[in-house]
C-alpha cells in the first residue's frame, strides 16, 4: 500500500479539520524528551464540531496519544459518530503497548484523520489498512510537512538509518570559539546558556571529542532545563581521559568511543572501533543499532568539521556572542547552507541552519 493511494488532497480538508489537526500537533509536541526513541504523537476526537477527547504521548513505555485521547472522553457514547486526528499512523504491532488501531476499531470510531504514515517498517501503512479493513474512513497528509517536522528526528532515524545530528557552538564576534590553547571561555551569556539546557533536553545523546572532554571538563547535563539527561558520548580513541572527569564518573549513561578495549562498567560503556575504517559512520552505525535517535554535537572544531565533511549533520545552531577575543581557536566556517532561522537571546544572535537534501 502506497502514500499516494493513501492521501487526500489538501484542498478536500476544511479549516476545522486544519485547526484540529494543529492541536493535535501542539499536545505531540509536549512529550519532548520523554518518548524517545518513540516519535511524538498527539490525538484529538471530535464530535459535532466540538473536542470530546485528546491525549498525547507523554513517556517512552506509557500508553500512546490514541489511548489517553480515548481515555479522556467523558461521554464514550459519542466516540461510534466521532472524529480523530492523530498525527502519525496508528500503531498496528504489540510494542510496549497494545495496537493503537486495534482500540480505534473496538471503540467505534468511523473516521480517522492521520498527518503521516509511519516509516517504522513494523508500521508503515498496515496500520491504516487495518482500519480500513475495519470499514474505518482513514484520510492521510494533512499537515504532512509539519508532522516531518515535528518528528524529524524519527524519520531521520527510520529512513536514513542514523540519528538526527545537531551541532552547535557559541562563537565571538571575531569568529573564535575557544581561546589560543584551546582554554575554555565563556562567550554566550546567560539567556543562551538556558537554551543550551533546553536543547540538551530535546535530544536522546549528547557528544563531544577527546580535546573538548579534556579541556573543558564538562558534565553534559541538564540542570538548568526540566528533563531527562541525555546519553553522554565522548570520543576517546585512545583513552587519555583521567579517571576524575565528570564524563567517566558513573552519574550519567556515558558510551565512549574508542581504538583500545575496555570493558563496560555500570552505565559507562566502552564501543572499540575499527582504525582501518571511517570514524564517524561507524558511531553513526552503532547508535542506530542502539536506537539513539538524535546527537547534539558540542564538540571543538575538529569533531564539527569531520562531520560537516561527511555530510553527517541535519542542523547547525550558532550561537554568535558581540565579544572578541582576538585570538583563539576559529570557528568552522559554514559555506553555503541553508539558514533557517535568526533570533536574539539577550546580547546573543542565534542562527539556525538546514543541511540541504541532495536533488
Amino acid at each position: 500500500m502506497t502514500t499516494q493511494a493513501l492521501s487526500t488532497t489538501p484542498s478536500s480538508f476544511s479549516a476545522f479539520d486544519h485547526l484540529m489537526m494543529r492541536r493535535a500537533l501542539d499536545l505531540a509536541r509536549l512529550g519532548t524528551g520523554y518518548t524517545r526513541p518513540n516519535p511524538l504523537v498527539g490525538c484529538v476526537i471530535t464530535h459535532n464540531g466540538r473536542i470530546i477527547g485528546e491525549g498525547w504521548h507523554r513517556q517512552y513505555g506509557g500508553p500512546h496519544a490514541e489511548v489517553n485521547a480515548v481515555a479522556s472522553v467523558t461521554e464514550p457514547h459519542l466516540l461510534p459518530q466521532s472524529r480523530a486526528y492523530v498525527t502519525l499512523e496508528p500503531c498496528s504491532h504489540f510494542g510496549k503497548t497494545p495496537p493503537c488501531a486495534d482500540l480505534l476499531i473496538a471503540r467505534g470510531i468511523p473516521e480517522v484523520v492521520v498527518c503521516n504514515l509511519d516509516p517504522n517498517p513494523l508500521v508503515a501503512g498496515q496500520g491504516v489498512a487495518k482500519l480500513e479493513a475495519a470499514g474505518i474512513r482513514v484520510s492521510v497528509g494533512l499537515l504532512a510537512e509539519q508532522g516531518r517536522w515535528l518528528n524529524r528526528r524519527f524519520f531521520t532515524l527510520q529512513e536514513q538509518k542514523r540519528p538526527y545530528v545537531v551541532l552547535k557552538w557559541a562563537e565571538t564576534a571575531d569568529g573564535f570559539l575557544a581561546g589560543r590553547f584551546h582554554q575554555p571561555v565563556q562567550i554566550s551569556g546567560e539567556l543562551a546558556s538556558l537554551a543550551v539546557h533546553q536543547w540538551r533536553a530535546e535530544e536522546q545523546a549528547i557528544l563531544v571529542g577527546t580535546r573538548t572532554a579534556l579541556h573543558d571538563n564538562p558534565q553534559l547535563s541538564v540542570r538548568h532545563w526540566p528533563g531527562q539527561n541525555p546519553l553522554r558520548i565522548v570520543i576517546d580513541k585512545n583513552l587519555s581521559l583521567p579517571p576524575t572527569h565528570h564524563l567517566l564518573n558513573c552519574q550519567q549513561s556515558t558510551l565512549v568511543y574508542t581504538y583500545r578495549h575496555r570493558d563496560t562498567r555500570g552505565n559507562l560503556g566502552y564501543v572499540t572501533l575499527s582504525e582501518a575504517d571511517d570514524l564517524f559512520p561507524q558511531i553513526m552505525q552503532n547508535l542506530y543499532q542502539r536506537n539513539v535517535q538524535s546527537v547534539l554535537v558540542e564538540g571543538g572544531p575538529t569533531v564539527l568539521e569531520s562531520l560537516m565533511q561527511d555530510g553527517l549533520w541535519d542542523e547547525i545552531r550558532v550561537i554568535r556572542s558581540p565579544k572578541r577575543l582576538g585570538a583563539g581557536v576559529a570557528a568552522p566556517r559554514l559555506g553555503f547552507v541553508g539558514l533557517h532561522e535568526q533570533f536574539r537571546l539577550g546580547e546573543d544572535e542565534v542562527f539556525v541552519y538546514l543541511r540541504q537534501p541532495k536533488a
